[in-house]
């Protein structure tokens, strides 16, 4: 970890992970989820070759989000995608934009990996609304949304892509991973507080996945790029031009 901020946003390969690492994002998983045994974790973990890992000023870990970048072709030409895996923020750090800034440059970082013009994709998982409600926040475009239908030709590349990663365990009929052995949110943290059933985007959330609660997956792609981000989004990338890099690279991806 030498030369590193301990207190900012980290993207690493899985295989440069230290014991302790995965120890300590283990030990914040089954805080928030049960179900989860060590040795599913390990597997999943196995799966992806991308973390990136959130301290707070003390250098205790208090999230973290598994990425898998993989290349692809999209019906018309090659892309790339990034699919994130388990992602878990500790509630009191809920407030701070941090694990979405360190995202945010990891994923532009691997885009830059790619030949320019290259189009990503964001496939994204989500069993809980604090979740999915980051992508109107930060994305003008993303599918399945409540005020837009799903074009065809992004509703094929979602299944394809879903069910070459999830198998049987994707519902392209309901757009829900539905895996054998969910991950569930602890009781303190699952439901939607009536309050935020006001806003149309979780509202829908909660309509599209009704089995969230039993750890159903609800599928979204989200093209990547400057001009698909909201105002929130723009102001995000420009504070991180603006300064020293928050996201650090431990090895080279």
């Amino acid at each position: 970890m030498d030369g590193f901020d301990a207190s900012g946003p980290l993207l690493v390969s899985v295989s440069s992970l230290s014991a302790a690492e995965v120890d300590g994002m283990y030990a914040l998983m089954v805080r928030h989820f049960s179900g989860v045994s060590r040795a599913q974790f390990d597997e999943d973990l196995g799966q992806k070759n991308r973390v990136v890992l959130l301290r707070n000023p003390s250098g205790a870990l208090d999230g973290f989000s598994t990425l898998r970048f993989y290349d692809e072709h999209d019906g018309r030409r090659p892309c790339s995608v990034i699919y994130s895996g388990d992602t878990v923020v500790d509630p009191g750090a809920w407030g701070s934009t941090r694990l979405f800034r360190g995202w945010l440059q990891a994923v532009f970082q691997l885009r830059a990996e790619r030949e320019p013009g290259r189009r990503l994709y964001w496939l994204l998982l989500t069993s809980g609304y604090r979740t999915y409600r980051l992508l109107p926040l930060f994305w003008k475009r993303f599918f399945p949304r409540y005020d837009r239908a799903v074009p065809p030709r992004i509703r094929g590349l979602t299944d394809r892509l879903a069910d070459g990663l999830f198998g049987s365990a994707y519902r392209p009929e309901e757009g829900i991973v539905r895996f054998p052995r969910p991950h569930r949110l602890r009781t303190h943290l699952a439901g939607i507080p009536e309050g935020r059933m006001d806003d149309p985007h979780i509202r829908y959330f909660a309509r599209r996945n009704p089995g969230a609660g039993d750890g159903d997956e609800l599928v979204s792609l989200t093209p990547v790029r400057e001009g698909n981000l909201t105002p929130a989004g723009r102001r995000v990338l420009r504070s991180l031009e603006k300064r020293a890099p928050t996201t650090a690279s431990r090895t080279s991806l």
